[in-house]
C-alpha cells in the first residue's frame, strides 16, 4: 500500500533548545521538521519546500516581549500562502498578543512552556481544518466551473448601500475596470469579490495583491514573475499575479501606495497587456479584469504631482465609493450577528448570543475602524465570553464619553474650531481618518488647520 506523505512543520524559533525539543517530539509523533533560527530562514524555507504548517515564535532578535517581530513575520506569511496553518507560541503571551495574531490570520496559539498534548492537539487540528479547507475550495470550485456563479459573504439592508448594489449588479457582468474607495476597514475587498462573483470570470481564479505591502525591489517580480537567477535569491522560476489572474481578476488593494516608478511599470502593462518576467526577455501577455481599491484622494494625490492621471484614468472608468458604517447605521446589527456566527462556529461556541447590553454598546460606539472593527470586535467577543452570553464588558471597549458642548451663542467659525479638533481627538490627530470623519479632503483639512493656526496634536 502507498504510505500517506508525513506533513512537513517548520519550527520557527530563535532558541536552538526549543527547535530541538521541539524537533524531537513532532518526529516521534510521525512529522517531518524543518528549522528556522530568524525570519529570514522561515520565508526561505517557506518558498522552497512544501510546507504544511508552522510553529511560529513571536519573538526574536529585536526585542524579548512585545511580539511585534514575530507579527510582522505572519504578515509575511500570509502575504506566501494566506492558507498556510500558524500556531503562534512565546513565553509573554498575553491574550491580547494573541488576539491580534488570530486576528492576522493565526489559526491558535500555546503559550511556552506547552503541555505536549495540547500543543500536538493544536497542531493536529490545524492540519485536518487546512486538509478540509482544501476540499471546500475544491468543491466550490468544481460549482463555479459547472454554474459560474460564486458565494460572497456580503451583509447590507440600509439605505447608503443601495447605489453601491445597484453599481454592482450593472457593472459586475462586464469586464470594466472598477475602483473601489472607502476609509480603512469598510469592505473594499469584500466588493471586489462580489464583483468578481457578478463577472463571467467567476469560474477563474480572483487573484490579490496588497500594493502596500510590497516593497519597490520586489514588486515587478510578484506582479510579472521572474526567472531562476534573475536575482540573488531566485532559485527557480516564479510566475507572477498577472499570469496567476489570467482570464480572472486581479485585485489590487492599497493602491494609493504605489509608487511613482512603479506607477509607470503598471501603466504599461494595463495599456498594452503586455510584461516581461524579471531577468527574461521574451514577452507575456494577460488578459485580467483589474479591479483597484483605496482609502487615498487620487485625484488630490494627481494634483500634487504623487499619482499619475494616466495611470488613474485607466484605473478608475467607474468609481464604487462605499460610506463608513456610521453611515449604514441600520446594518451594525445585522453585520453583528453575522460575524457571530462566523466566529462561533469557528471556535465551537454556537450557544453564543449577544446580550442587550453588548448590543447597545455596538449601536453607539463610533466605529472608527467601520466594518473591520466591528468583525474583530465580535471575535474578540466569542473569545472572552464566560457564559452563553456576550456581555459589553467581553467586547475589549466602553462605549466613550460623549463630547457636548453648549453651541449657544457659539459662531460659525468656533463651531467648525471645535469640531476639529474633537475630530483630530478622536483619531488620535491621524489627519487622514479626521478628515475623513469630517467628510473633508485632506489638503481641505489641512487648509483650515492652517486658517485657525491650529497643529494636529
Amino acid at each position: 500500500m502507498p504510505q500517506t506523505k508525513r506533513p512537513l512543520i517548520l519550527i520557527a524559533d530563535d532558541q536552538e533548545d526549543i527547535r530541538k525539543s521541539l524537533g524531537a517530539l513532532l518526529k516521534n509523533r510521525g512529522y517531518n521538521t524543518a528549522f528556522a533560527p530568524d525570519p529570514t530562514t522561515a520565508l526561505r524555507l517557506i518558498d522552497e519546500h512544501p510546507v504544511d504548517a508552522i510553529l511560529l515564535d513571536l519573538n526574536y532578535s529585536r526585542d524579548t516581549t512585545s511580539g511585534q517581530e514575530g507579527l510582522e513575520l505572519l504578515d509575511r506569511i500570509n502575504v506566501a500562502d494566506p492558507q498556510l496553518p500558524v500556531v503562534v507560541m512565546t513565553a509573554w503571551a498575553t491574550l491580547d498578543v494573541a488576539i491580534k495574531a488570530m486576528q492576522q490570520g493565526a489559526g491558535d496559539f500555546i503559550e511556552k512552556p506547552w503541555d505536549n498534548e495540547r500543543l500536538l492537539s493544536v497542531l493536529q487540528n490545524q492540519l485536518e481544518l487546512r486538509r478540509t479547507r482544501f476540499a471546500v475550495e475544491s468543491l466550490k470550485a468544481e460549482n463555479m466551473r459547472l454554474t459560474g456563479t460564486a458565494h460572497v459573504d456580503f451583509v447590507s439592508h440600509s439605505s447608503a448601500m443601495e447605489p453601491v448594489i445597484q453599481l454592482i449588479e450593472r457593472i459586475g457582468p462586464t469586464d470594466a475596470s472598477v475602483l473601489v474607495t472607502g476609509a480603512h476597514g469598510t469592505g473594499k475587498g469584500v466588493i471586489a469579490r462580489l464583483l468578481h462573483a457578478r463577472s463571467g470570470r467567476a469560474a477563474q481564479s480572483m487573484v490579490t495583491v496588497n500594493i502596500g505591502a510590497i516593497p519597490d525591489n520586489l514588486f515587478e517580480s510578484e506582479l510579472f514573475g521572474h526567472v531562476k537567477g534573475a536575482f540573488t535569491d531566485a532559485r527557480s522560476d516564479r510566475e507572477g499575479r498577472f499570469k496567476l489572474a489570467d482570464q480572472g481578476t486581479l485585485f489590487l488593494d492599497e493602491i494609493g501606495n504605489l509608487s511613482a516608478a512603479m506607477q509607470a511599470k503598471l501603466l504599461r502593462v494595463i495599456e498594452t497587456g503586455e510584461y516581461e518576467p524579471v531577468g527574461s526577455s521574451r514577452t507575456h501577455t494577460a488578459d485580467v479584469r483589474l479591479i483597484s481599491a483605496t482609502n487615498a484622494d487620487l485625484p488630490a494625490m494627481v494634483r500634487q504631482g504623487t499619482f499619475r492621471e494616466d495611470l488613474l484614468f485607466r484605473l478608475n472608468p467607474i468609481v464604487i465609493d462605499l460610506p463608513t458604517l456610521n453611515q449604514r447605521r441600520e446594518d451594525i446589527g445585522p453585520l453583528a450577528e453575522h460575524f457571530l456566527t462566523r466566529y462561533s462556529q469557528k471556535y465551537c461556541r454556537q450557544e453564543l448570543y449577544l446580550s442587550d447590553a453588548a448590543r447597545h454598546t455596538l449601536e453607539n460606539h463610533p466605529w472608527p475602524g467601520n466594518v473591520r472593527e466591528l468583525d474583530h470586535v465580535i471575535q474578540r467577543g466569542v473569545l472572552m465570553a464566560h457564559s452563553e452570553s456576550i456581555n459589553a464588558s467581553d467586547l475589549g471597549f466602553e462605549a466613550p464619553p460623549v463630547d457636548t458642548v453648549d453651541v449657544d451663542g457659539m459662531t460659525l467659525e468656533e463651531m467648525e474650531k471645535w469640531m476639529i479638533r474633537n475630530a483630530l481627538r478622536q483619531c488620535n490627530g491621524n489627519i487622514k481618518e479626521a478628515a475623513q470623519k469630517l467628510g473633508l479632503g485632506r489638503g481641505a483639512l489641512y487648509r483650515r488647520l492652517e486658517k485657525y493656526g491650529m497643529e494636529p496634536q
